[in-house]
């Protein structure tokens, strides 16, 4: 692995203030607010004095039941083409679960959740990350995340965990130090223990980025500065191995550039104090062989294999043969037995997440005081992008939005995107015959008139409440 060197998220909030940054070799931008085709001015200008630019994507859910989508797959591999990218990197998490495996509506989860550590979650982990290895152009490393709650009746250790995932795919990893402190906290992990069983010289690079403790739980902010804690645990890592790159993340309340620069300063330091490493950076292990077809012939790596509408394709940016085989190059008993296992980790996914955002009872085993705190951490989080997608709203609705925001969501997943979520409270709110201030009431009105077209769009609770607000305006 290439050295990268020290760096920064790179957010358009602060893009003048990292051009000014002195010392920051590369940048890590958040793949979905790229578009190849329209790369901001500033970023296309550290890319021309040679900084490297690393696409970080949140949206694939590779621990998700369902396999990677074929489209959000060459999305990730378009914007690493196109911003020259030596590799990209995603999450050990599941952002969404419903759908075709439960037979019940999807949800999404808006944020990055745990995947339990189980046999059943790491055979679909490690088809999941197969899948999205042929599909991409440049290698893949993958994160571990920070978690409020516990699985019941996990199986191993996180290092065990990634462990085998490497062991088994070749995938590199992005560690980030923040999430081990986090864990720590909330799930009395030792991140010292995480880093001995582990493969660290299959990292990729670090992530340090800043948190907060509240009433015994931490919350991985990155809207706050990182704490001595979060630096000892990146100490730790350095005494194990010389990590290719380490990058401060800060997502939220950005500080003055100075106060960057200090934090950067302090992640050097850290670098240049760290003993001699025990273990150098190497390659990561070889993926082990594909499994074997009914004629006997072993799939390669670079040839994508189609599984009817889940798997990926030659479309979603393979490169290689498109083969159809059954179920990501398995066939028999391989593959029935890696669907069994989707279809019961779908089952356990789905529960968790409809206890998080749509008010169902806690499935058994689970703190449920903890995934009180997840919940509301999601609905908050929720209403905070939809004000920053449609800040029109708050405008409006004033004090009333965020209140009148979380009461809508308590029993209302999110299903097609922020946008659709604005449209549809701005339709609850209207159905109700709120907000009760005429020209509050005038305005929100307009808004949704401004957007929803001539015609309302087909399906669901949305339609009709659609519906009912066009009857009702009509009637005005």
């Amino acid at each position: 692995m290439d050295r990268l060197g020290t760096g920064i998220g790179w957010r358009p909030e602060i893009a003048d203030g990292i051009a000014e940054l002195p010392g920051v070799d590369w940048v890590e931008v958040v793949a979905e607010n790229i578009c190849p085709g329209h790369v901001p001015p500033a970023l296309q200008a550290l890319r021309a004095r040679g900084t490297t630019v690393v696409p970080h994507g949140v949206s694939l859910g590779l621990g998700g039941a369902e396999r990677p989508d074929p489209g959000r797959l060459a999305a990730l591999a378009e914007r690493a083409e196109a911003l020259g990218a030596p590799l990209v990197t995603e999450h050990i998490a599941f952002v969404r679960a419903g759908g075709p495996l439960t037979a019940s509506p999807a949800m999404e989860a808006g944020h990055l959740l745990p995947v339990p550590r189980t046999r059943d979650a790491l055979d679909v982990l490690c088809e999941n990350v197969r899948i999205a290895q042929d599909a991409l152009p440049v290698p893949l490393a993958v994160e571990n995340i920070a978690a409020l709650v516990n699985w019941p009746d996990e199986e191993m250790t996180e290092g065990q965990f990634l462990a085998e995932l490497v062991e088994r795919t070749g995938v590199r990893l992005l560690i980030d130090v923040a999430n081990l402190h986090t864990n720590r906290v909330n799930r009395n992990e030792d991140p010292a223990t995480a880093l001995d069983e582990l493969p660290v010289e299959a990292i990729a690079y670090v992530h340090v980025a800043g948190g907060v403790e509240r009433d015994g739980v931490w919350h991985d902010t990155h809207a706050h500065p990182v704490t001595r804690p979060v630096l000892d645990v990146l100490a730790e890592l350095c005494a194990r191995v010389t990590p290719p790159g380490v990058l401060l993340e800060r997502d939220e309340d950005f500080p003055a550039t100075g106060e960057l620069a200090a934090e950067l300063d302090a992640i050097r330091t850290v670098l240049k104090e760290a003993p001699t490493p025990t273990v150098l950076p190497a390659p990561a292990p070889a993926p082990v062989p594909r499994p074997l077809r009914a004629t006997g012939v072993a799939v390669p790596r670079g040839t994508a294999t189609a599984t009817g509408t889940a798997g990926a394709t030659g479309t979603a940016g393979a490169t290689g043969t498109s083969t159809a085989i059954g179920t990501a190059g398995t066939t028999g008993t391989a593959a029935s037995t890696t669907d069994a296992a989707r279809r019961r980790l779908a089952v356990a996914q789905t529960a968790l997440l409809s206890a998080l955002v749509a008010g169902t009872p806690a499935p058994e085993g689970f703190d449920r005081r903890r995934l009180l705190i997840q919940s509301r951490a999601l609905a908050a989080k929720r209403a905070s992008v939809v004000a920053k997608i449609a800040p029109e709203l708050p405008d409006i609705l004033g004090g009333d939005y965020r209140p009148g925001f979380l009461a809508y969501a308590r029993h209302r997943p999110l299903r097609h995107g922020y946008r659709q979520d604005a449209m549809d409270f701005a339709v609850h709110l209207l159905a109700e015959g709120r907000p009760a201030d005429p020209d509050a009431h005038r305005r929100l009105t307009q808004w949704w008139r401004d957007r929803a077209g001539p015609k309302p769009p087909r399906g669901g609770l949305a339609h009709r409440l659609a519906h009912a607000v066009r009857r009702a305006l009509h009637r005005r």
